[in-house]
């Protein structure tokens, strides 16, 4: 189960779309209704302020800066909205929604489906709601994302010396700008925590090699998903790492974990990704990260659009769980994320070291 639940997590993490702004109006039916004009769309779904949607009912809440849950009171009992989560609770049970809450432009949204399903019930009322911008206007602006991230082809070039050395490396830290990813204890943001450690990493692999490490972004900004992968297409590139981190209701939770595509592909071959670089270089992170006293629950294998297509060895790292106090202190500072990041370098150099040996 929690297997499935990192998946879902990772897939709708890692595919931010391009936002596009809507609008609609809502109130409770038979009153006149009120406009909302910051609506966005991301993920095949149109988000709302929380915020603007109680107020338009007649209601209002608070957000928890202790527990980083939003709350408020309906007749169903009270409701907490976590970003992030796939649940919304209510005095004690659980409703799935098919979209995460998440911050977008520094506010809380709800996806469409709270309001249209779950909103109505909550609060015994019948509502009004109606969204001027179809899906079809905003799908026109960026057709197939999917299609051209999955027709990226990411290829690892054979190397030129014997030279048992990384020649060049691709970072992609999660999230950025309006997308804050997770938000852990004491209100940490996935995207710091990310590109913190994606910082850090990259120093110690220039200080120490002398090589070329491509950002796919390198301050806190929105990034589209197939510029995250445009730092695996520069040349001499070895490896791509995409780091992230993650939250759980359960604050016992806790370590990272290795996602792999399912399959490597090179020139019209496909191979499982038990034989491929990819598992290969995955198995050596996971090891460093052992050998440091940093836990992991397991490689797992997805068809996430991060990952791209190819035989580039690529690894989705989930770095920990910020909502764990173990995990949380580790990733909050500089001699934690130190830690981390010589664990990670160590993995790839071994990985090297280990595929060169191996080469005719």
């Amino acid at each position: 189960m929690r297997y499935v639940q990192l998946i879902l997590l990772l897939f709708f993490a890692v595919l931010t779309s391009s936002v596009a702004q809507a609008v609609v109006e809502l109130a409770p039916e038979g009153q006149s209704p009120k406009v909302i004009d910051e609506v966005y769309w991301q993920d095949q779904t149109f988000f709302v302020a929380i915020e603007d949607v109680l107020a338009a009912v007649d209601r209002s809440g608070e957000w928890d800066s202790v527990k980083h849950v939003y709350r408020f009171d309906s007749p169903r009992g009270s409701v907490v909205i976590a970003p992030g989560s796939q649940f919304v609770k209510v005095d004690g049970s659980y409703r799935p929604l098919n979209r995460k809450p998440r911050f977008i432009d520094n506010r809380l949204r709800v996806p469409e489906e709270f309001v249209t399903r779950h909103l109505p019930d909550l609060i015994r009322t019948p509502i009004y709601y109606r969204n001027l911008t179809s899906r079809e206007e905003v799908e026109e602006e960026e057709p197939g994302t999917l299609d051209r991230l999955f027709a990226m082809l990411l290829r690892r070039e054979a190397s030129s010396s014997n030279s048992a050395r990384l020649r060049a490396l691709a970072l992609d830290p999660g999230h950025g700008g309006f997308d804050t990813g997770t938000i852990g204890l004491d209100g940490v943001q996935e995207k710091e925590v990310a590109l913190a450690t994606a910082r850090q990493l990259a120093k110690i692999t220039k200080m120490r090699l002398g090589v070329p490490v491509y950002l796919s972004r390198d301050g806190d900004y929105a990034v589209t998903p197939a510029q995250r992968l445009e730092p695996a297409l520069k040349e001499e590139v070895d490896a791509l790492l995409i780091l992230h981190a993650q939250a759980s209701w359960d604050v016992s939770v806790d370590g990272a974990a290795l996602i792999v595509r399912p399959q490597e592909e090179f020139e019209g071959e496909r191979i499982d990704a038990e034989r491929g670089d990819s598992m290969r270089l995955a198995r050596h992170i996971q090891q460093s990260l052992e050998a440091a006293g940093i836990e992991t629950s397991g490689i797992y294998q997805a068809a996430l659009p991060a990952l791209g297509r190819g035989n580039l060895p690529t690894v989705l790292v989930e770095l920990g769980y910020l909502t764990n106090t173990k995990d949380h202190a580790r990733l909050v500072t500089d001699a934690g994320r130190e830690t981390i990041a010589q664990a990670l370098y160590d993995g790839l150099q071994n990985f090297i070291r280990k595929t060169e040996e191996k080469a005719p």
